[in-house]
């Protein structure tokens, strides 16, 4: 018998929990053992970051739980609405590019998802508008990708993501080529969506200080294969905001993730 097993539904004993992880690991066609194996549990309305060297597994992580890959061995269990129509329809999915179409209007980009589901056009309309609405960009509706700046077409990729109402959002370092000061305003504006919305959230990032500032949880991996090197908690006041990035318990935190970081790779930059 396989020991694969991917789990769909909302299951006894697992009503609080959006995503588990348990003995997962996943082998490719080369040989090559990507990650695991990994235990992970991540709350409903959680916001953790996955952090660790390049090549670990964090983005093989968010494929197994988007069902975009099959794990090689372990079970993957996700807890869905009920009436869902299918597996992974409750996951919007924002990459390391935002992939928009050239072609077309920032509304039909936000709209494709809704449009291959056959959702009917006036109301996928509506709702494309909403969701640009959601990431401030209801002034631009009508404009093409090639007119917005790189930080406005990530937030373009992200109203995508959210068009279908998914319960859990996966971010593969959806900032890293973005500037410093574009960065962090889109920190605080994705922060502020978590909390208007409640989404559970699980964001992969390179950064210390991002990782920090964004989660509740810091998930920390191992170089390949990934494992989980140590699980941070991140507890402050809230909302969070630029006090927090200032505070000398958001430097004690960074100081502290970097530490169970280290031993994660070799001549790399934690940062």
């Amino acid at each position: 018998m396989s020991s694969v097993k991917t789990l769909t539904g909302v299951e006894t004993g697992l009503t609080a929990l959006a995503v588990s992880l348990r003995g997962v690991t996943k082998t490719y066609d080369n040989g090559v053992v990507a990650l695991g194996p990994l235990d992970l549990a991540v709350r409903r309305g959680e916001f953790i970051s996955l952090l660790g060297p390049s090549g670990c597994g964090k983005s093989t992580a968010l494929r197994l739980i988007a069902e975009l890959s099959a794990p090689s061995s372990g079970i993957v269990r996700l807890a869905r609405r009920e009436g869902t129509p299918r597996p992974g329809h409750g996951i919007g999915f924002v990459f390391q590019e935002p992939t928009l179409m050239p072609w077309t209007s920032v509304r039909e980009n936000v709209r494709l998802p809704l449009k291959l589901a056959g959702v009917p056009k006036a109301e996928s309309r509506g709702r494309a508008d909403e969701a640009l609405a959601s990431v401030g960009l209801a002034d631009f509706a009508e404009a093409f990708p090639r007119e917005l700046s790189g930080g406005m077409k990530m937030r373009v990729s992200l109203a995508r993501a959210l068009v279908t109402d998914p319960d859990i959002l996966l971010m593969d370092e959806p900032f890293a080529a973005l500037d410093e000061i574009t960065r962090f305003r889109l920190n605080n504006d994705l922060l502020a969506l978590w909390r208007r919305l409640g989404k559970t959230v699980i964001f992969v990032t390179h950064s210390v200080f991002e990782s920090v500032y964004l989660s509740q949880r810091v998930v920390v991996m191992t170089a390949r294969p990934g494992r989980i090197q140590a699980d941070i908690r991140i507890e402050t006041v809230e909302p969070r905001g630029e006090e927090f990035r200032t505070s000398a318990a958001y430097s004690d935190y960074c100081r502290s993730v970097s530490a169970a970081l280290a031993p994660s790779y070799s001549g790399q930059s934690t940062l």
